[in-house]
């Protein structure tokens, strides 16, 4: 969106190179405030051409000094002061500090050790065993090194789902106003709802398909146009979002959208059986010999087939032909029928509005509850609560429910010790409707080992759900080593939900393991923001589309349910 991300980026990055300097207070300055701009609604520039500097002061976290520095972003689209803050540091930290366990003072100490000025000329060095040699890194953190580079060229070039589908919608929607374009959908990995994506392939139908070109390439939120053409041309946006837009014969268009929404493996799965019932399938339709037979819509296609239509999201050849085939595709959750969100945070812990804030907030997605889970424990660096806190925000929450006309249960997040303890005491827990546990450290631990520990931390009694189950975050940690099977397994037997934890980073569990979990097991789920503001519930959405890709129903999804459900569920 604008240059929210870049500045966003350029505050996070100062924030970095102030505390390699070692200076205290500043770093935590810009980090509020990139976390503020990353996080809005609102356009950056926008809120500059309507109210100029004092409007962006009015941003959360951005004082007269920092707001100086957004507005010469803004203007500019650069900013001198972190040129400076770069120069003693000749080297690319962009693409070191990309890398998982790789953050500034480790790239310093090896630049200075090796001459080490890149990601390319670290992986050399870490092949050939140099690494190990320097002060501080060893044998193992090399190796760790080598499996956080290949983690970082597996997402090269790909960009978050949950960043991107604002700006997404918002194209969908210009492109969508102009008079000639008739149908128009996106296709490929953002119609599948996937974790990231590389770009983004739209397809219109027209009958004055060189007008609708020319519009679309002349949006003012274009950057460059790469190709343009009477049927398809190519993008790159402002935001760096690659697109191309197609104009499909209105014949066509169904099997046009079916082709480029993929996935590869379900278009080779119902390809193959195409073939086997006398048709072939292509971009343009369904043919029987010569004449096509299908092709306008998706659905006309799949019943040609045989087949139920089953929705984008479970197009991962996980078995859906042969359930469509069967007539029994479950009818997944929609994504009007959430009722409550059951992972948020406060400014009682590392979330960036009161408690009354995010109850109103809640209240404008038309919720009826959600969940207020601060970190409790010893999690230092997300400003844990203590027992004596939990007490004090309860009588918040109380009075923020009142206000706000919204339930909210008294939770928190917890984090599951190396040994399976918890980081609070049963009597602290005890005075809490829902309770997340949670591992927020020593990530590296033996399967075994860490698979014990999750599920002693899943039964204490007063656990409802494991959150962000995997522990992973997309591009730049591995998930967690565990024996799945015994997790679902222990949730099954303590009912104990599992989190699909809906942050862009995360999008945790990943949908084949929540098909496993319900398939397996008879796993029952709570999707959760982990919103740390308001716009953060709006992430929602990436949720149940996980959800959807995992053929949950609304039957299996705890805040799908009404209100009474839900706390008689948590009684139990």
């Amino acid at each position: 969106m604008g240059k929210n991300a870049l500045a966003a980026g350029i505050f996070f990055e100062i924030a970095d190179l102030l505390e390699l300097q070692g200076v205290q207070w500043k770093p935590a300055a810009y980090r509020k405030a990139a976390l503020a701009i990353e996080s809005m609604g609102d356009d950056v520039e926008d809120i500059y051409v309507a109210g100029g500097l004092k409007a962006l002061m009015g941003i959360p976290g951005v004082g007269e000094n920092i707001g100086k520095k957004l507005e010469e972003i803004v203007t500019t689209g650069r900013l001198e002061y972190l040129g400076e803050l770069r120069a003693p540091y000749p080297f690319d930290m962009e693409s070191l500090t990309r890398i998982p366990g790789m953050g500034l003072k480790r790239a310093k100490k090896l630049f200075d050790a090796l001459g080490i000025k890149n990601a390319s000329e670290l992986k050399a060095a870490a092949q050939a065993g140099r690494v190990r040699a320097v002060d501080g890194f060893g044998a193992k953190s090399e190796g760790a090194l080598l499996r956080g580079i290949a983690l970082s060229e597996k997402s090269r070039g790909r960009m978050l789902l949950g960043y991107a589908l604002d700006e997404i919608d918002a194209l969908i929607a210009n492109i969508r106003a102009h008079s000639q374009v008739e149908r128009i959908s996106p296709a490929g990995s953002v119609r599948r709802m996937k974790e990231t994506i590389g770009d983004l392939d739209v397809l219109v139908t027209s009958k004055k398909p060189v007008a609708v070109m020319g519009y679309f390439t002349s949006l003012p939120e274009v950057d460059r146009v790469i190709a343009k053409g009477e049927t398809k041309s190519s993008v790159v946006m402002k935001s760096g979002l690659a697109v191309d837009v197609r104009v499909v014969a209105d014949a066509e268009y169904g099997s046009a959208l079916q082709y480029f929404t993929g996935s590869k493996e379900h278009n080779i799965a119902i390809r193959r059986l195409a073939i086997s019932k006398g048709f072939k399938l292509s971009e343009y339709g369904l043919f029987k010999g010569a004449k096509r037979v299908a092709g306008r819509t998706e659905e006309e296609i799949y019943r040609a087939l045989g087949l139920d239509i089953m929705p984008p999201e479970m197009r991962e050849d996980m078995g859906e032909l042969a359930a469509a085939a069967a007539h029994a595709l479950p009818s997944v959750v929609g994504y009007g029928e959430m009722k409550g969100d059951f992972h948020a945070h406060s400014t009682w812990s590392d979330g960036q509005l009161s408690v009354d804030e995010m109850a109103r907030a809640a209240k404008g997605m038309r919720y009826e509850y959600f969940a207020l889970t601060d970190h409790a424990g010893t999690l230092a660096v997300a400003r844990a609560l203590n027992s004596r806190q939990l007490s004090a925000r309860a009588k918040e929450i109380e009075l923020a429910e009142k206000k706000a006309g919204i339930r909210i249960f008294n939770g928190a997040e917890v984090d599951i010790n190396k040994d399976g303890s918890l980081s609070i005491g049963d009597d602290a827990l005890a005075n809490l409707d829902y309770v997340v546990a949670a591992i927020h450290s020593n990530f590296s631990l033996p399967e075994a080992e860490m698979t014990a520990r999750v599920i002693a931390g899943m039964k204490n009694r007063y656990v409802t759900a494991l959150a962000h189950p995997s522990a992973g975050l997309i591009g730049s940690r591995e998930p967690i080593a565990l024996a799945w099977e015994r997790v679902y397994e222990a949730a099954a037997e303590n009912g104990t939900y599992l989190e699909i934890n809906a942050f862009p980073e995360r999008m945790d569990l990943p949908g084949a393991q929540v098909k496993a979990a319900k398939d397996g097991y008879g796993a029952k789920f709570v999707i959760g923001t982990d919103a740390h503001n308001a716009a953060h519930l709006g992430f929602m959405r990436l949720g149940v589309a996980i959800a959807r890709r995992g053929w949950l129903e609304k039957k299996d999804v705890l805040n799908a349910q009404p209100l009474a459900t839900v706390e008689a569920a948590l009684a139990r």
